[in-house]
């Protein structure tokens, strides 16, 4: 994975930093929003883009 076109999801719960993906940056201008499961947590929950750098 390139890291320009990197992006991390955070849990809009406890905040913290659980997936990592990538993202064609042309194309997508908004930022992405998932359900994915929180390990901190221990249940689904939304998870966001996160602010690179």
């Amino acid at each position: 994975m390139s890291q320009d076109s990197l992006i991390k999801f955070q849990c809009r719960k406890c905040k913290q930093i659980n997936y990592y993906s990538t993202k064609n940056k042309k194309t997508t201008k908004k930022k992405i929003e998932l359900n994915k499961y929180c390990r901190f947590c221990k249940k689904h929950t939304e998870h966001r883009e996160m602010k690179g750098k």
